[in-house]
């Protein structure tokens, strides 16, 4: 999920007592919970290179299992050469606690990744397979005033703490009411009478003990947990009901996708996989049918233009990363070609759209000799 996301979590669970636990625990969580995401360096690499690595090397098995000695080597040594030195008197941080931490948080982050349709490859560098949730929308505003606001009740006690939530909460209604069609009106008002819950509540906790606090993080860290389990309930049960209804309809799914929809728990976009064609369309729970399938058929990609086409450094790393992989296939008078990349789960938002190959003319032919 977003950055936001991860830094709500590891905040919520600071603010649920778990900072209680040593010096520096807060820093731990917070650390753990985003330190997978140092792979955004490969933004600066090559062409297509951030899809090809990112979720990968350092989201996997092995990753996880080093992140946390990493994480708590790093920070006992701030203890001792920075820390201690500048307060001598200050307790010492215990390495069992860090340790422990941020193993959690490091865990957060993989399993909230994997809760969406971009994917996650859990197991590497063993096997690069992409496991796919496809519960939550990669941006979750639900799950931002739910876990946030589990956060914002314990760390909004300074009024420039309490700038900086003002400042977000701001910025994300502006983009929630500037979705337009994306999300739907009831899901903006409801967030800003969310919105509007948290500021009475903090009011109302003013003068709380940190025991109450944290009661109230705990709470708002059980309603997320809840929000998740029901979601991904909800997505096996709509992956379920899409493969029948197809089924009827005389189409042999071979895979279905029901992913979730900005802001709207209750419809996904859906993608029915067979042997040559992808056929898309929207599922609904509130509506009757709750499928409805598109038109427009997408055939699957094949043939001699997009097998060379896929050789090139861009649409390796490209399909490496595609889940429903696409290739429109321009044949030009002159002979030569050019193979157009997508994938299904973006067709026609604009969005992480595939590169584009030229191939000359006789290219296919003397690839095949």
């Amino acid at each position: 999920m977003d950055p936001v996301a991860h830094t709500f979590t590891g905040m919520a669970l600071a603010a649920a007592g778990l900072r209680r636990a040593t010096p520096l625990a807060a820093t731990a969580l917070l650390m753990g919970v985003n330190a997978p995401d140092v792979d955004v360096v490969t933004a600066f690499g090559p062409q297509f290179e951030q899809l090809a690595f990112r979720r990968g090397w350092t989201h996997g098995v092995l990753a996880l299992a080093l992140w946390p000695f990493v994480l708590t080597g790093v920070l006992l040594a701030w203890d001792r050469y920075v820390r201690l030195r500048r307060k001598p008197d200050a307790a010492p941080a215990r390495a069992g606690p860090l340790l422990a931490l941020t193993a959690l948080a490091v865990v957060s982050h993989p399993t909230l990744d994997w809760l969406n349709n971009y994917g996650l490859r859990w197991l590497m560098p063993f096997d690069s397979r992409w496991f796919y949730g496809d519960a939550l929308f990669v941006i979750d505003p639900w799950f931002w005033l739910v876990v946030g606001g589990a956060a914002f009740l314990t760390f909004s006690r300074s009024k420039l703490a309490r700038v900086r939530w003002t400042v977000f909460f701001a910025l994300a209604t502006v983009l929630i009411f500037a979705s337009g069609e994306i999300v739907p009106r009831l899901s903006a008002i409801l967030w800003l009478a969310g919105v509007g819950t948290l500021v009475i509540a903090r009011w109302w906790l003013r003068g709380a003990p940190p025991v109450a606090l944290e009661r109230a993080a705990q709470a708002g860290i059980a309603v997320a947990a809840v929000y998740v389990v029901v979601m991904i309930g909800a997505s096996a049960a709509a992956r379920a009901e899409v493969r029948a209804a197809v089924t009827e309809l005389g189409i042999a799914p071979e895979e279905v996708m029901v992913a979730p929809a900005p802001a709207d728990p209750f419809s996904g976009e859906v993608v029915v996989v067979t042997r040559d064609e992808y056929y898309t369309g929207a599922f609904n729970w509130l509506m009757e049918p709750r499928l409805r399938l598109d038109g427009e058929r997408i055939p699957r990609p094949r043939g001699a233009e997009y097998q060379l086409a896929s050789q090139t450094p861009e649409a390796r790393r490209f399909l490496v990363w595609s889940r429903y992989p696409t290739a429109e296939v321009e044949q030009r008078p002159n002979g030569s070609a050019r193979v157009r990349f997508s994938d299904v789960r973006y067709e026609g938002t604009g969005r992480l759209l595939g590169p584009t190959t030229e191939l000359a003319a006789g290219a296919v032919e003397r690839a095949s000799d």
